[in-house]
């Protein structure tokens, strides 16, 4: 009995230092949030989302059926690429850039930039690149529906959900494979991204 208590009590105690520990970390991150970066980023998203969705309804009611598809699967696509890339600098060692950024290897001073801003590169990446593309996507999915319904005589609201089904399920089910690549290949994605932007890096 005695140690059936004293067992209960430590994992008690545990349990409330591992409380106290998330409460603590909440507080930093409160306390780190950047409000001008999220006023920024929301201005940002807004504006390419705007631009973007008026370019799409413009544009994708006019494609044939093929370029519809193809429009599409590239859009979801680059959701993919950039989901990976999100979630690839969240989990990258940043000593391994700092060792190749005292090399001076090309790109490794932006993969550390990139490190040390992890939450605002994934939330971009993640979050505003992945929405616009799933706002094109599913506009072009409406298209495809459209077409559909017309060349087929298909039923308009099983042919939209079937559409919308299969487009959910490929964007879905990419970014889960993409996550489990991104976390075992994270360092070198970084790396190879941030070589890429370095080409347009002005010093």
């Amino acid at each position: 009995m005695t140690k059936l208590f004293f067992k209960r009590k430590s994992k008690n105690s545990e349990i409330q230092n591992l409380i106290v520990q998330t409460k603590r970390k909440e507080k930093e991150k409160k306390e780190q949030v950047n409000i001008k970066w999220i006023v920024s980023i929301m201005t940002i998203a807004f504006i390419i989302s705007l631009v973007l969705s008026f370019i799409a309804q413009m544009t994708i009611p006019k494609l044939s059926l093929l370029f519809g598809i193809i429009l599409t699967l590239i859009f979801i696509i680059i959701g993919i690429c950039f989901d990976i890339v999100g979630v690839a600098v969240t989990s990258a060692d940043e000593k391994v850039f700092h060792s190749m950024n005292s090399r001076k290897v090309k790109g490794a001073n932006i993969a550390v930039k990139f490190k040390k801003n992890a939450e605002k590169v994934s939330s971009f990446c993640c979050d505003v690149i992945g929405d616009i593309c799933g706002i094109i996507s599913g506009a072009a999915g409406t298209t495809i529906a459209a077409i559909l319904v017309t060349k087929f005589n298909f039923d308009l609201l099983y042919t939209s959900l079937i559409v919308s089904a299969i487009i959910a399920s490929l964007t879905i089910g990419g970014k889960a494979l993409g996550k489990s690549f991104a976390i075992n290949k994270s360092d070198i994605i970084l790396y190879e991204f941030a070589k890429t932007i370095s080409i347009f890096y002005k010093k």
